[in-house]
């Protein structure tokens, strides 16, 4: 369908697709490139969407229950969210599913099943809008504010962190021992750090709005959802290439599984780009 697809991510052999609008808002793939419409359980604006101990789990900016799960990626139940936030965005890390607001009094929400969920303070009543695991730590980016990153071993406790350059920082992943941010708007668009507590602004190779970025076999890959060259790749997330995208549409989310990275775009004719790893 051409809807406003929003994210997607990878889990148990399956691509899973989220849209903010659209008869079907989840698109399920078995290999990236043959799409099948499933129906979501509420017609929500959906987003950031995780797998983790065998739960799709996804959170939405709108509707009734802001969650929904589903075991197989097909069927979708509504599950109640701890706030009537907006939520951006979900992750999975040591037991725990993370997700995070851009309003709200507890702009974080925490569920160890998927199921129930319980409100958590931010660092900050900043607007956050990803959220990643890695090496022990849950991290979180956001578009203001004064510190521009929140970190948390449990995802309970939240601590603010400095950005080296006050971005709207959009996206945050981690891979081979880095965390990688990358963001719409600054001087130098991509930050990096090893711990997820100190940052190092690094060069984009466009400015452009760089809107999500993940790893996978060795390489991190960015997108844009404006610009010449919508894709940035990097070996060590310091120094990127940019790379052409196949259609110049507003790629919004990106994911790697099963040896590819899968983007999908909230406008353009094919809403969907695949790129296989060598």
């Amino acid at each position: 369908e051409a809807n406003a697809w929003n994210n997607v991510t990878h889990g148990n052999g399956l691509f899973v697709a989220t849209a903010l609008n659209g008869t079907n808002r989840v698109m399920t793939s078995s290999d990236g490139i043959n799409w099948t419409g499933r129906s979501a359980a509420e017609a929500n604006e959906w987003g950031g969407i995780t797998y983790g101990n065998g739960l799709f789990v996804t959170v939405a900016t709108t509707g009734t229950n802001r969650v929904m799960t589903s075991s197989d990626g097909i069927s979708w139940t509504a599950r109640s969210a701890a706030e009537a936030n907006l939520w951006q965005d979900v992750a999975y890390g040591n037991g725990l599913f993370v997700a995070v607001s851009t309003n709200g009094t507890n702009r974080v929400m925490t569920s160890s099943d998927g199921i129930t969920w319980t409100g958590r303070s931010a660092a900050e009543a900043n607007l956050w809008v990803s959220v990643t695991y890695g090496n022990g730590l849950f991290v979180a980016v956001s578009l203001d504010g004064t510190n521009r990153i929140m970190t948390s071993p449990n995802g309970v406790t939240w601590t603010a962190r400095s950005a080296p350059e006050a971005n709207a920082w959009s996206d945050v992943a981690y891979g081979n021992g880095l965390f990688v941010a990358v963001s719409s708007s600054g001087t130098n668009r991509i930050m990096t750090s090893p711990d997820g507590i100190t940052w190092t602004a690094r060069s984009a190779p466009e400015a452009n709005g760089w809107s999500d970025v993940t790893y996978g076999d060795g390489l991190f890959v960015a997108v844009a959802n404006s610009g010449t060259n919508r894709i940035m790749t990097s070996r060590d997330g310091i120094t990127w290439t940019a790379r052409s995208a196949a259609e110049a549409n507003g790629w919004s989310g990106l994911t790697y599984g099963n040896k590819l990275f899968v983007a999908v775009s909230n406008d353009g004719t094919n809403r969907v780009m695949t790129s296989p790893c060598d």
